[in-house]
């Protein structure tokens, strides 16, 4: 099972690393689309994803017509604080492309319009706009592997200087 991150046109750098460890924790394939509103080089954008990078599988796009010639297959969710569905009542499938839209603008009406269905939102309180979006990233995420039993990812951790008592 294999998950995708599609950025569309991502304009803060931190918010692209920050995703960036997301994907190299949890297996999580990211593809950006340009034109993006930094250089890949940005130390902001290397900073943020740590030492993360050799763990990362990423693709670049240079428009959002060229993601979808090159993934013409792709099930595609729309993360949109716009939609009427919740992002909680999708049964994701195997290969599942969550794509989300620039931090200042979102993804545009004109894509959204083309997949109703497909459009899922966080639930929030009336009056804000939006989360922070590797916030948003990292909880859809986590849900579409929670429903999948979280495959390949370590369900356990250790303690460094002491053991978990065994009898609990």
């Amino acid at each position: 099972m294999k998950l995708n991150i599609v950025l569309f046109e991502p304009q803060i750098p931190q918010n692209t690393g920050n995703i960036s460890r997301t994907c190299a924790c949890t297996g999580a394939r990211l593809h950006l689309v340009g034109p993006m509103g930094f250089q890949i080089d940005d130390k902001k954008l290397k900073r943020a994803g740590l030492d993360y990078w050799p763990y990362l599988d990423i693709t670049y796009y240079e428009s959002i017509g060229d993601f979808y010639e090159k993934n013409p297959d792709a099930l595609c969710y729309y993360f949109t604080t716009k939609a009427r569905h919740t992002y909680s009542d999708v049964s994701y499938p195997d290969n599942a492309y969550l794509i989300f839209g620039r931090e200042d603008a979102g993804i545009p009406e004109e894509i959204l319009l083309q997949h109703p269905e497909s459009c899922v939102r966080l639930p929030m309180l009336p009056y804000v706009r939006s989360l922070n979006l590797s916030n948003t990233v990292a909880i859809g995420v986590y849900e579409v592997l929670r429903q999948w039993d979280f495959p390949e990812l370590q369900n356990f951790g250790e303690l460094h200087r002491y053991h978990w008592n065994e009898e609990e």
